[in-house]
């Protein structure tokens, strides 16, 4: 029977609010939509891993992107809505992957996962590098289409064929 663990991908007021330096407009469309998956998690005991960027002032990332979710700043809070509960499992990560230089993979070998689900933004980058990595390390992978957004819809919809036709990534509900 799979362990599934559920991963809540940089929902961060950077990515999220109005105005913000990396705002992914589709973003708050999909809260309702993560909010859910979250308490169906937790109800069914399942563990919510929140994965955050969290980078320092002179990050090297910000030659190519704005400054953004920058350490100890709120715009690297995760949105209020979804708001880490106790039990709960925060983890900064520095790069566009959820696996590199951070303890996740340790974390979910600890509690036996073997399965993600993966919530989040931005499709075509954080989502999908998350999605690769967790694949090459022998999880099962699986994103909800409707908790996932990406920069722009055509961004997104490549992702979701990357992921779906190249990485052979289980869909489920729209």
């Amino acid at each position: 029977m799979p362990r599934p663990a559920l991963l809540v991908i940089d929902m961060l007021n950077d990515f999220i609010l109005p105005g913000a330096p990396l705002e992914v407009k589709g973003g708050r469309d999909i809260i309702p939509a993560i909010k859910s998956e979250i308490k169906k998690a937790r109800d069914a005991g399942i563990p919510v891993f929140y994965l955050c960027d969290s980078h320092d002032k002179d990050d090297k990332e910000f030659r190519y992107w704005p400054p953004h979710a920058v350490s100890g700043s709120s715009g690297g809070n995760i949105i209020e809505e979804l708001s880490p509960k106790k039990g709960d499992i925060v983890i900064p990560k520095k790069t566009l992957s959820s696996f590199f230089e951070t303890p996740l993979h340790a974390e979910l070998r600890k509690r036996k996962i073997d399965k993600l689900i993966l919530t989040g933004v931005c499709t075509n980058i954080c989502v999908l590098y998350a999605a690769f990595d967790g694949m090459i390390r022998g999880y099962g992978v699986e994103i909800p289409e409707s908790c996932v957004a990406g920069l722009s819809a055509a961004d997104h919809k490549y992702a979701l064929s990357q992921l779906t036709e190249v990485l052979k990534i289980a869909k489920k509900r729209k």
